[in-house]
Parts: C-alpha cells; structure tokens; sequence
C-alpha cells in the first residue's frame, strides 16, 4: 500500500512538472513573439521618457530628469528590458536626458541617437562621458533616417531638417512609428518652426497618436500641424503642478475641438497603449 501510495505521488509531480514547463514555455513564447507593439508614455514628471516594446525588441525615447530616475530605472527592470535595439535622446535639455547616464550604464544598447546639438548641460556631459566609457558611438539624428524596430515596425526621422536652429527644442528629433495601420508621432519638444520645416517637406504627417510637442506647451502643435496629424489619441507628458503650467488651455482647447482623446502623465500617471496593427486601446 506504501509502495502504491509513493508510485501516485511520483506521477502526480512528474505531471506538475510537465505542466508548469509547458505554461513556462507559453509565457516566454508569448512575451517574445506575441506582435502586439506597446508604447510606455512613463510618469517621469515633468520631462519624457517613452518606451516602444515589440517581440522582444525595445526602444526608448528619452530619459526623464535626474530626479525621476530611480522610477523609471525601476519601470524599465520591471518590465524585463535589459537592452536596446535603439536609444533616441531627441535633444540635450535636462528633462529628456537627465537619467541618460543611468540607461546607458545599466543597459545593453546597439544604437544610440541623437541630434547634432551640443549643450553645457552637466546631463549632456554625463550623457557623452557614459557613451565614451561604454565605447558607443553616437548616430545621428536626423530627417531622412530610417530603421525598423523588429520586422514589422518602421521607424522614420521626420526632423531636425536644418543643421542649425536658435532654440535647442527645434533640434529635436521627431520620429514617427508605424505598425500595419496604426501610427505613433513623437515630437519630443519640436516648435512651431520645426513642426513648419516637416510641413514643407510635404511629409505625411498623419497618425494615430501624437505625443504632444513641449509638454503642452503653446510654443507648439500649431492649428495647421495637429490638423494635419489627425490624431485620435494625444499624449501629454508633464508634472503635476509644475511651474510652466503646462499643458497650455490653449493647446487643450485644439485637441477637443478635434475630438482627439487626451491623456496626461500628471493626471493618468504612466499610460500604455497597445495595437496589434488595425486597432489600437489603453492598457492602463
């Protein structure tokens, strides 16, 4: 009876085991090669930093500020990112690079972009001194410049488009992300003369989400741009009460007027958005 009794206890883990392998093999599978493509809009106060993630290959968009990066270093660790197929710093202000140092310390990455602007900002010095020890090269970024995140997303540089610009915010790179019929346009802190230079360049423009110029900012998203862009989705990425009072009531006002569904950092904190190419809806 012993003897039957330890023979059902061996099957019955033999059984467990080959149960939890397969379940562990599922989520690895599913969580490698799923084709959803999902984009972090992450609560870094008042600055930005966004996270693109399709079948395992991973891009991010900025950094946030020095304070804001034990949250997103965190964030990033939480969702299993240990390296980068690409890294864009759109330009060197301190709200978008201020934790750069810290991304590039702690994570692989394969490329790093960034304008061909300099700074005297200490987060672009770090920036620059991080990418010495770790041996990267800075590409540029520019109108023009094409990759593809996995096989199925193309990524494309809609701006800078002159090699010189009074205001830093107008150097910023501006990159739109399609995958199937869905369309991300991220406009870091392009202004009104950036977001003029694309227009000229007859550039389809067009998408499905925009990630609103310069937090909200009236320097940006002129009436002619956001009704070129069409979007039906608008991010708005700043601080809870933050000094500059963004985003502007004039801003806000265009997006509902055009019935484009708003979301913003201060209030809906980090915001994610998934698509498998035809529909598009908030995870959370």
């Amino acid at each position: 009876m012993k003897c039957y009794k330890k023979y059902n206890l061996v099957i019955l883990l033999v059984i467990i085991l080959l149960l939890t392998s397969c379940s562990t093999s599922i989520n690895t599978y599913n969580n490698v090669k799923n084709n959803i493509l999902k984009v972090h809009f992450i609560d870094v106060g008042q600055g930005d930093s966004i996270l693109i993630s399709f079948n395992n290959h991973h891009m991010l968009i900025d950094s946030g500020t020095l304070e804001s990066s034990d949250n997103l270093i965190k964030y990033l660790k939480k969702n299993n990112i240990k390296k980068f197929d690409y890294v864009l710093a759109t330009h060197p202000h301190d709200d978008h690079i201020g934790s750069m140092k810290y991304i590039i310390k702690d994570f692989k990455i394969e490329n790093f972009y960034a304008p061909k602007a300099l700074s005297e900002e200490s987060s672009f010095k770090d920036m620059v001194n991080y990418l010495r020890i770790k041996n990267l090269k800075i590409k540029i970024a520019k109108n023009g410049v094409n990759f593809d995140l996995g096989n199925e997303v193309h990524c494309e540089m809609l701006s800078p488009i002159r090699s010189t610009y009074d205001n830093l915010n107008n150097y910023s790179a501006v990159l739109k992300v399609c995958y199937g019929g869905i369309s991300f346009l991220f406009m870091g802190d392009a202004e009104l003369e950036s977001e003029l230079d694309i227009l000229n360049q007859k550039t389809d423009v067009k998408s499905t989400v925009l990630k609103v110029g310069h937090h909200g900012s009236n320097t940006s998203t002129s009436e002619l741009f956001l009704k070129e862009v069409s979007p039906r989705i608008a991010i708005i990425s700043c601080g809870k009460h933050n000094m500059f009072n963004h985003p502007s009531k004039d801003i806000l006002k265009k997006l509902i007027n055009l019935n484009v569904k708003i979301y913003r950092t201060d209030i809906d904190g980090t915001v994610v958005l998934s698509t498998n190419g035809k529909t598009i809806s908030k995870l959370y």
